[in-house]
């Protein structure tokens, strides 16, 4: 082992960008491997097909980010991103209602995944610490002759005959995403499987991008109607850089969305929001719909293991695979490069084991629970739906009902959905009475700031007096 300290990170998509930063403050190099070209390019990477589609990054995801990269917010903005608030500017159908719209202080930085992708890999790549070794395929580990600690990672270039050559490392970080090899490495060592959670959803979804010659959105930032059980087919219509407006739109349990032009605008004619059908009929597409396939959420549990080789660590969609239409893989990669921080701290090696466990204790279980719940609700995913969580279906629906009488709900339930809050500060008593009264009161709901009444849509007096800086909890 050299004299100086070093990290590895395997995977330079954003779960490792954020993983490198972080370890940049601890260790003397950080070494960031790769199968793509990743310093320069701009565009959708071969190793990152999602990145042809919505990406959002939740209120909570664009803290972290900011407290990460400090000034790289406004850094995005000055590219030509644009901004809203999660509650105030961003018009949400639940159920088919449209929710009432109130700034909540919750930035959206509606970034395409190659742009936020560029402007994090560019900051990290500049950390004098951190260094690329591009084009590479990751074969494995080397560990002790025992197994109990890895020591680097094996790699071979992918153009030419080169051999393999071992990159020795005080920690490895694995953030190769949902084709991680790790659970399979660690069996050929000798450890337990790690145990696996399932859930199929059988989600599909496809992705345009478009040049609008009308405007639909009236000074909002996007329009999403959220798939529901009456009808499981939702989208994401959101202004984003290079003044375009990209849609991607979804269908759960085999229910796709075509990719033929006549096809996709006829499948857009059934969502809650008609204005997104109308709007893109009439706009100009800039490229060809592309389809994109998600049959099952994925949790590696690996905070329920009790052996686990010292001198490595998971991050990212290696760890958990969330539903994308709820936005929350970027934000929790970011979390997740928050926990490994905090393992840091005495400059010692980390636990794993602790790792795990406060990884999914503090970052995966609250959005895990939430939307677990959430996809439980759709009868033809399987799964088991205890008296407890159809206790929370019920209280979610309610909320989602009062969210369209009531822009204070709405903004308390962003919060939750943008990663800010914990799932918890939705059954403070004070919320609990304001969301039965709204959502159970007959016919129409008084409106605090006096707008409209039920489903009717109309932006509260907050939004419209105060636009603030705020990012886009875009699924998908």
């Amino acid at each position: 082992m050299s004299e100086k300290s070093r990290a590895v990170v395997l995977g330079g998509s954003l779960a490792g960008l954020f993983a490198a930063r972080v370890l940049s403050d601890a260790y003397d190099e950080v070494l960031i491997v790769d199968r793509d070209e990743l310093v320069g390019q701009d565009g959708p990477r071969r190793g990152c097909p999602q990145g042809r589609h919505i990406n959002g990054l939740l209120a909570r995801g664009q803290q972290v980010m900011e407290e990460l990269y400090p000034g790289i917010t406004e850094e995005l903005f000055a590219d030509g991103v644009p901004t809203g608030d999660l509650a105030g500017s961003v018009r949400w159908y639940f159920k088919g209602n449209r929710l009432r719209q109130e700034d909540a202080g919750l930035v959206c930085v509606a970034a395409s995944r190659p742009m936020l992708e560029k402007h994090i890999r560019e900051r990290t790549r500049v950390l004098p610490q951190v260094s690329f070794l591009e084009k590479h395929d990751i074969l494995g580990l080397a560990t002790t002759a025992d197994g109990s600690r890895v020591t680097g990672a094996r790699v071979q270039r992918l153009t030419g005959k080169s051999a393999a050559k071992t990159i020795e490392a005080d920690l490895v970080v694995d953030a190769t995403g949902r084709g991680s090899r790790t659970p399979l490495w660690l069996e050929q060592l000798g450890y337990p499987r790690v145990e696996e959670e399932l859930k199929k959803i059988g989600l599909g979804y496809v992705t345009q991008h478009y040049r609008l010659n009308t405007d639909p959105y009236d000074g909002d930032l996007s329009i999403n109607p959220a798939a529901s059980v009456e009808l499981p087919r939702g989208a994401i219509f959101t202004k984003t850089d290079g003044g375009r407006v990209e849609l991607t739109t979804y269908g759960l349990l085999g229910d796709h969305p075509p990719t033929d032009q006549e096809g996709l605008y006829r499948w857009l004619e059934t969502l809650a929001a008609p204005e997104i059908a109308e709007a893109a009929r009439q706009a100009e597409p800039l490229d060809e719909p592309v389809a994109f396939r998600f049959p099952t959420t994925l949790r590696r549990r690996y905070e329920n293991l009790t052996r686990f080789p010292d001198g490595l660590l998971v991050t990212g969609d290696a760890v958990t695979c969330f539903n994308p239409i709820y936005a929350q893989g970027m934000t929790v990669a970011a979390q997740s490069a928050l926990t490994i921080r905090d393992h840091l701290h005495t400059g010692a090696t980390p636990d794993p084991l602790q790792y795990f466990r406060d990884l999914a204790r503090d970052v995966i279980d609250p959005p895990w629970e939430m939307t677990n719940a959430v996809d439980l609700s759709f009868p033809g995913v399987p799964g088991k739906r205890t008296f407890q969580l159809k206790m929370q279906q019920a209280f979610l629906s309610l909320v989602q009902t009062a969210a369209a009488r009531d822009s204070k709900v709405t903004a308390a339930y962003m919060r939750a959905a943008g990663l800010i809050d914990r799932p918890e500060a939705l059954m403070r008593p004070s919320f609990v009475a304001r969301v039965l009264w709204r959502a159970l009161l007959p016919g129409r709901s008084r409106q605090d700031n006096g707008s409209g009444g039920a489903g009717g849509g109309t932006r509260g007096s907050a939004a419209t007096s105060s636009r603030q800086d705020a990012p886009s909890e875009l699924a998908a």
